[in-house]
């Protein structure tokens, strides 16, 4: 029951900044693209990269602390299923560059974002 309420918490967190970054970014870059479901797919899956590839590789984080982190924060703060929706409307409005665009950068940013963070990881593990 404690790994549920862990997990629980931890999404309460994520899903609660996630929507404040997300309004953020949708407020201060332009209304025709969501660069807010952009902004925290990357910064989320950096903070997942970082937690999985240098925290707990290192032993700094208890098995609980990684939950709560992983499965809860970060999946409350991730928003794959708001990015399906946003790109399925941006298709129905027959803005299929925007479409394109927006599943090309947030599978490229985010996989980019993994990528930083492995590597900044390594290179502060000593590897």
């Amino acid at each position: 029951m404690t790994n549920y309420l862990l997990a629980a918490a931890g999404a309460a967190l994520g899903g609660a900044l996630r929507y404040g970054l997300s309004g953020f970014a949708q407020k201060i870059l332009p209304p025709n693209f969501p660069y807010g479901t952009l902004a925290v797919n990357v910064l989320g899956t950096f903070i997942l990269g970082f937690i999985i590839f240098y925290f707990d590789v290192q032993g700094l984080i208890s098995p609980r602390l990684r939950l709560f982190l992983t499965i809860g924060f970060c999946g409350g703060f991730t928003t794959f299923s708001t990015f399906a929706f946003e790109t399925t409307e941006l298709l129905r409005d027959a803005e299929y560059l925007l479409a394109f665009a927006n599943v090309g950068l947030n599978l490229f940013l985010t996989l980019g974002a993994l990528a930083v963070a492995y590597i900044s990881a390594k290179w502060m593990i000593g590897g």
